[in-house]
């Protein structure tokens, strides 16, 4: 199994899609480490940049993400993983994904309904 990671700082891309629906639900980052966690356990693990520690989706929520395929690129520097959510939502802002905002007329609108309540899940202060 061979990935590039030293091509950015040691992390690559890692697409996160609902492999029953086909919708990208968030984009993390993964170290070599991260890789090899989520392979062994069969949930996705991040390498957080901004903490720069691993953490395990839905380590906090519940909301964990189950792999169901794993696919790199051409270039094998990005993975994308086809993965069953647990839970109602991936985003940490309520959302069924990320990817709940879409540009319209020059402006960023909410372009669905939130699936959960945030501050019951992480608490007021998220």
């Amino acid at each position: 199994m061979h990935l590039e990671f030293s091509k950015s700082d040691g992390l690559i891309p890692a697409i996160v899609q609902d492999h029953k629906s086909g919708r990208v639900l968030m984009v993390g980052y993964m170290n070599r480490e991260a890789f090899e966690r989520t392979v062994e356990s069969g949930f996705v693990t991040f390498f957080s940049r901004s903490r720069q520690q691993l953490w395990q989706k839905g380590e906090t929520s519940g909301h964990r993400l189950v792999v169901q395929e794993i696919a790199t690129d051409c270039d094998q520097d990005a993975l994308l993983l086809r993965v069953s959510p647990q839970g109602p939502g991936v985003c940490h802002n309520g959302y069924e994904s990320c990817f709940y905002r879409r540009l319209e007329n020059g402006r960023w609108v909410e372009s669905e309904p939130r699936a959960y309540d945030p501050a019951a899940v992480y608490g007021s202060g998220s």
